[in-house]
């Protein structure tokens, strides 16, 4: 239990990190039955930095940022996630994430909900 979350599962059966994540999931399916979005992903999966390799020392694991949903709107990719607490490490991986993925792309968009 971080921050106080607890685990939520949604009506769709997917088991959320919080009771926000839970509800957001799903507003998101009945936008999908209402046509205003597609192609939702839940806890997609991106990679930031690969993992990287030193002769003689451990190797560093890969980076990674896990995007609570990702789903098509206009013809535009969104990327969200559900945030109360911003912690130090998800702002780092936040602007990883649109370094690599968001800059000068406008199909790719990064939105942060409560």
């Amino acid at each position: 239990m971080k921050y106080g979350n607890r685990k939520t599962e949604c009506r769709q059966g997917h088991l959320h990190d919080s009771k926000a994540e839970a509800r957001r999931c799903n507003e998101l399916y009945l936008l999908k039955a209402a046509g205003e979005i597609s192609g939702i992903q839940v806890q997609k999966r991106f990679e930031l930095l690969p993992a990287i390799k030193y002769e003689g020392q451990p190797n560093e694991r890969r980076i990674d940022y896990i995007a609570d949903f990702v789903y098509t709107e206009n013809g535009k990719v969104i990327v969200e996630d559900v945030k109360g607490k911003k912690t130090k490490d998800y702002i780092i991986k936040r602007k990883l994430f649109k370094a690599k993925y968001c800059k000068d792309n406008d199909r790719i968009k990064f939105r942060e909900t409560k």
